[in-house]
């Protein structure tokens, strides 16, 4: 699994964090609340052994289903006039009323996705758009207040759907880590897992400062999707595997200007989405983070049946529902 951590001080190597390799977080300790050089774990801050062979599996998935493996060439044989629709079944975790996000809540929630992936907060539209195909609400105090403890659990019993389809989870997180996601390569290992986990306070509006812009979903769609953080494996080859995200040294803390941590060519991504700067600092995918997550989506979520085609899921959005689950 994947999550964002946002954070305030310099990037750890460290995976002992309690929650297993395949997991991220995103959190909102502010700076100077830890030691220089220390942080919260991510679980998304892949090893570069990681990076590089889940990016040799998108090329031999790639290769396997469609000839070829140059993204670009792909791209422009399976352009879509209509783009990629992902339904999302939206699961409100909550513990009587704390947490218990209101059909408006979910529906901000979706217009901040839906604005951030068009290309409406400056970036480029990445063809991606999202359709709320189902709102949950489930009482579970254990579940909402230890998410991460209780998240296979949780996912067993609640998730819907097959691989095209986005699961998000609301709950009591954390400020450390405000939220953790899959990647589609993990689909196959353990369908079950698959989805983001946010923070209900992380939502358009919440009450965390500087991370209620509902970025923190976002960002962790964006690891769902198949993108690492722009500041992955630091200056070294591959980074992030994507050509026009300039190499970063660290994560970007609060919203610098001008920052440049790398020799390579490029200042640092500060304002990319897939970085850990303040909600108020983020505003773009870039055209090559759109290509590769349409790459992802055409390798390991659209339905194998057809090369030309992408799964929009099922049916219209219905009101929200009570799911039982265990107190």
């Amino acid at each position: 699994m994947s999550d964002r951590t946002r954070l305030r001080a310099a990037p750890a190597a460290e995976h002992d964090d309690g929650c297993g390799p395949d997991s991220a977080a995103r959190g909102a300790r502010p700076e100077g609340a830890r030691p220089e050089g220390a942080r919260p774990h991510d679980h998304a801050d892949l090893g570069r052994d990681q990076v590089v062979a889940m990016l040799d599996d998108l090329r031999r998935t790639l290769l396997d289903r469609y000839g070829t493996s140059d993204e670009r060439r792909l791209d422009s044989t399976l352009r879509r006039t209509r783009g990629i629709v992902v339904p999302v079944r939206f699961h409100v975790v909550h513990s009587g009323s704390r947490g218990r996000l209101s059909a408006k809540d979910v529906g901000r929630q979706m217009a901040a996705l839906n604005a951030a992936y068009g290309g409406r907060k400056g970036g480029v539209d990445t063809g991606v758009r999202f359709r709320l195909a189902g709102h949950y609400r489930i009482n579970s105090p254990a579940w909402f207040h230890q998410p991460r403890r209780y998240e296979a659990a949780m996912k067993k019993r609640l998730r819907k759907g097959g691989p095209g389809t986005l699961n998000i989870y609301t709950a009591a997180v954390g400020t450390d880590v405000l939220g953790f996601s899959t990647f589609p390569q993990w689909y196959r290992k353990r369908p079950y897992m698959d989805g983001v986990v946010i923070d209900y306070r992380s939502i358009p509006g919440g009450s965390l400062r500087h991370f209620d812009r509902g970025y923190t979903a976002v960002h962790e769609t964006g690891h769902w999707l198949g993108l690492f953080h722009t500041f992955e494996n630091g200056c070294v080859s591959p980074g992030d595997g994507v050509a026009d995200t300039p190499y970063e040294a660290r994560p970007a803390a609060a919203c610098p200007h001008g920052r440049d941590t790398c020799p390579q060519r490029g200042r640092d991504p500060v304002h990319n989405f897939m970085d850990y700067a303040y909600d108020t600092c983020m505003r773009e995918f870039t055209a090559g983070q759109g290509r590769r997550i349409r790459a992802a989506w055409a390798a390991y979520r659209s339905r194998r049946s057809s090369a030309r085609h992408v799964g929009l899921g099922t049916g219209p959005a219905t009101g929200a529902r009570s799911v039982a689950a265990p107190r």
